[in-house]
């Protein structure tokens, strides 16, 4: 079908991003976290200030008000890699990170990998902290956050960016891994090497991901092309999460990939200009209402799926046992079709925070409201 959103589109894109407050409270499974709470507020100025307070064992609301630029600061590694999808300018070349090109990729072209050391691994953040950029100064180069076994953090306003684009296996935006209730909000993820958000193995339980923007535009990626293959992957054992207000652009694949036993409440987002899929679900459940698809070949993998998805087909009359309410239609524009008619999973909502739903004609502004830059 035509575009349903062309005017819009056409003017959204000569709008600034919206300033407006940030939000003070998550929406969803992350409805109780506080972060820093009433703490006392710093301001990093250098690397190594930013690591201490994020790493440190010390509730912290950390005002992020300048470029932190990690990029240099653990030197350069030049080494033997892979090339999975060919030596093309566009295509990302992959490091031979524990042993992935040897084991994985055996019969991949060897080929010579830079990369700077800084991106290979984020940044340590314990529990209890707040890191929230000031209007739209709040940027981190070259390095992500690594938020494992740690409870009650917040990730608000900030942009992370530059982490070995080129490379696969070049970093990790934000990493969730053994944690319970984090809220990253206004986020804004650009020119990663692997994942732009990925929940580990391990249960990462409470989890709101709100209002945030998964740019996938690159110059390499691992389908040669200008889309970012490595979006959003959830892959915990008892993982809650709710994904609402993202904008998710130019990604061509995993945007969500969701396995393990997550619960994913994906509500009003907006998935634009994706040349393959969207969602892929290997395991676990996935409710997706109220999101707009715009330009989306195939909102979920075309290979089919291994969990649960309700999508609401025709009528969100079947959440209205579990949620309290029914569920909000999907809305399309130029895209395949979402389908996704189990709702046995639906029970597992009851008793939960569930974010609220609005009609999918509401969700136009989340092109320009998502991601940092907030006053």
């Amino acid at each position: 079908m035509p575009s349903i959103f062309k005017t819009f589109l056409a003017v959204a894109s000569l709008l600034p991003s919206a300033l407006c407050a940030l939000p003070t409270q998550a929406e969803g499974f992350g409805s109780s976290t506080t972060g820093g709470g009433s703490a006392a507020i710093v301001y990093p100025k250098t690397a190594a200030e930013l690591v201490s307070y994020l790493g440190d064992s010390t509730p912290r609301r950390i005002y992020l008000d300048r470029t932190i630029n990690f990029i240099g600061t653990e030197g350069t590694a030049s080494e033997t890699g892979c090339a999975p999808w060919g030596t093309g300018s566009q295509c990302q070349l992959a490091i031979n990170q524990n042993g992935w090109c040897t084991n994985y990729q055996p019969n991949a072209p060897k080929v010579n990998v830079k990369y700077d050391k800084a991106g290979i691994l984020g940044i340590t953040v314990g529990s209890n902290k707040s890191l929230i950029g000031v209007g739209s100064k709040g940027v981190i180069r070259g390095k992500g956050l690594r938020i494992i076994n740690a409870k009650n953090v917040i990730v608000q306003n900030v942009h992370i960016t530059e982490l070995n684009p080129q490379l696969v296996w070049g970093g990790d935006a934000i990493t969730l891994d053994n944690t319970d209730n984090v809220w990253i909000d206004h986020v804004t993820t650009s020119l990663i090497g692997r994942q732009h958000i990925v929940l580990g193995n391990s249960a990462s339980n409470r989890v709101t991901i709100s209002n945030s923007k998964i740019d996938g535009t690159t110059n390499w990626s691992a389908s040669c092309n200008t889309y970012h293959y490595w979006g959003l992957y959830f892959a915990g054992s008892n993982d809650l999460v709710t994904l609402k207000n993202n904008y998710i652009y130019r990604v061509s694949g995993r945007g969500p990939k969701v396995s393990g036993n997550t619960l994913l409440h994906a509500v009003n987002n907006f998935f634009h200009d994706v040349p393959d899929h969207a969602f892929e679900i290997d395991s676990g459940n996935v409710l997706a209402e109220g999101n707009i698809f715009q330009n989306v070949k195939y909102p979920v993998n075309s290979k089919g799926i291994q969990g649960q998805l309700f999508g609401v087909p025709t009528s969100g009359a079947a959440c209205a046992s579990a949620l309290g309410r029914n569920c909000e239609l999907n809305g399309f524009g130029s895209s395949g079709t979402l389908g996704g008619t189990s709702t046995g999973f639906l029970a597992n909502f009851k008793g939960k925070t569930v974010a609220k739903a609005a009609p999918y004609s509401n969700v136009k502004s989340v092109m320009t409201s998502a991601g940092f830059g907030m006053a």
